[in-house]
């Protein structure tokens, strides 16, 4: 029996949940679990701090796409490829290229934080060994979430790495 794989489905914009249930649906109904093994909308955790407070929302990783693990034969094609909501599998033409692996494995992200902080904002340090410093922000180091801030130490300014979590906007 063929390998199972993951290929990507193009869809309308706003649809990937309904494309999500419709082709669930649609596998239940025509007994196509053991072909049609997962079908994933890619979310992420993200940490939004905007004005000091704290929020917890899902994104979706990859608007407009849709994940399928399946066994790509004419049915299994047929059915996804004529779901409602569906434009196209991602790949040259009308052939799907499975995802790889490594890119595969890629997709597991852990959370992230996004801010809104900007270059020269006040803060306040309101975790770890700087708690209650304030400094003004130097650099903003998107990749490692965190912020760079002048710091007194032996009455010389010091640069000082702090992690977005870790500083609260001030007034």
């Amino acid at each position: 029996m063929a390998e199972a794989n993951w290929y990507v489905v193009h869809t309308y914009s706003g649809y990937e949940s309904k494309v999500k249930n419709n082709l669930l649906n649609t596998v239940k109904n025509r007994r196509l679990e053991d072909q049609i093994i997962d079908v994933l909308v890619p979310m992420q955790d993200v940490v939004e701090i905007k004005n000091g407070a704290r929020k917890q929302a899902s994104k979706k990783m990859f608007p407009g796409y849709v994940l399928i693990n399946m066994i790509m034969n004419d049915d299994t094609w047929y059915v996804v490829r004529n779901t409602r909501g569906v434009t196209g599998f991602v790949g040259p033409g009308s052939k799907p290229v499975p995802l790889s692996p490594a890119e595969v494995e890629s997709l597991v992200k852990g959370a992230e934080v996004v801010c809104d902080y900007n270059e020269g904002d006040l803060v306040t340090v309101i975790n770890g060994v700087w708690e209650g410093t304030v400094g003004a922000i130097k650099a903003i180091n998107e990749g490692k979430q965190t912020v760079t801030i002048n710091v007194e130490v032996f009455g010389r300014e010091t640069p000082v790495d702090i992690g977005f979590a870790d500083i609260r906007k001030m007034d």
